[in-house]
């Protein structure tokens, strides 16, 4: 069963987490983390960070995670950003859990209005799915093709009611 889990970086499972991301995000973009830690200074400070979590042989096993930002890029907007899944585990809505638990924060315990989220183009479809807006421009980050989603608060006129 997957759990999802907000930890800090002194949790005892933060070091499967930015392996994990190495892994999926990183590293096929040349970084690694002290590179990461480097170019953005100050930012894996402001992470909140999420882990998706299996029990593998009685200890916890990272399977997936998303960092949120709060009031970035402006007060009362968040960012969803560093989000990866095992490569082996994608497919099983793992991704969609993670988002949900961001967006739950956000929108429910530190009332934020917006997210936003720098979505690879290959990966809109997932965003879409979850109700996430994208914009038309196309902007490289990282040397790959990337456009900006958004996901506003829900408000009762949003839903129709």
């Amino acid at each position: 069963m997957v759990r999802i889990r907000r930890i800090t970086m002194n949790d005892a499972l933060y070091p499967q987490e930015c392996a994990l991301r190495e892994d999926v995000l990183l590293g096929p973009i040349g970084y690694d983390m002290p590179r990461f830690r480097k170019e953005f200074q100050g930012l894996e400070e402001r992470f909140e960070h999420f882990v998706a979590l299996v029990n593998h042989n009685g200890s916890d096993r990272v399977i997936g995670c998303a960092a949120l930002v709060p009031d970035e890029p402006s007060k009362g907007v968040g960012r969803l950003t560093q989000m990866a899944v095992n490569l082996q585990r994608q497919g099983e809505g793992i991704g969609r859990r993670l988002v949900v638990a961001a967006e739950s924060r956000a929108f429910g315990e530190l009332g934020l209005r917006e997210l936003v989220c720098h979505v690879p183009v290959t990966s809109l479809g997932f965003f879409q799915s979850l109700g996430w807006v994208i914009e038309d421009n196309v902007f490289q980050e990282a040397g790959v093709p990337h456009k900006r989603a958004v996901m506003s608060y829900p408000t009762a006129e949003s839903e129709g009611a």
